[in-house]
C-alpha cells in the first residue's frame, strides 16, 4: 500500500520565486530516497505564490524517514521564512476496491 502526500504552500508576497526554487531543489534529492515513488511540485497557474507538491511513498515509514533528511530539514527552515501560512500536508491511501 503506497501513501500519497499532497502538500500545499502559499508564499509571502514577493517570495514565490524563492518558493519555487526551494521546492524544485527537493525533487531529485527526494526521488533518490528509498521509498520515494514520485515527487512533483505544481504551480497554480492563477496564483504563482501557491504551489502544491504531490508525492508518493511506499508507506508511512518512508515518509517519516524523509522528514529526517538534511534536505527536508533545510527546506523546512526556508519555508519557515517564506510561507504566508503553515504548510498544509494531507496524507492519503488508496481506497479499497469494492
Amino acid at each position: 500500500m503506497s501513501l500519497c502526500v499532497i502538500a500545499e504552500c502559499v508564499a509571502l508576497p514577493g517570495q514565490h520565486d524563492r518558493l519555487r526554487t526551494a521546492l524544485e531543489a527537493m525533487i531529485e534529492l527526494s526521488l533518490d530516497e528509498p521509498g520515494c515513488l514520485a515527487y512533483q511540485p505544481y504551480i497554480d497557474p492563477n496564483d504563482p505564490a501557491r504551489m502544491v507538491i504531490v508525492e508518493e511513498w511506499t508507506g508511512p515509514q518512508a515518509l517519516a524517514e524523509h522528514f529526517t533528511t538534511p534536505h527536508f530539514r533545510h527546506v523546512e527552515q526556508v519555508l519557515g521564512q517564506i510561507l504566508a501560512q503553515p504548510l498544509d500536508i494531507r496524507k492519503l491511501i488508496a481506497a479499497p476496491a469494492t
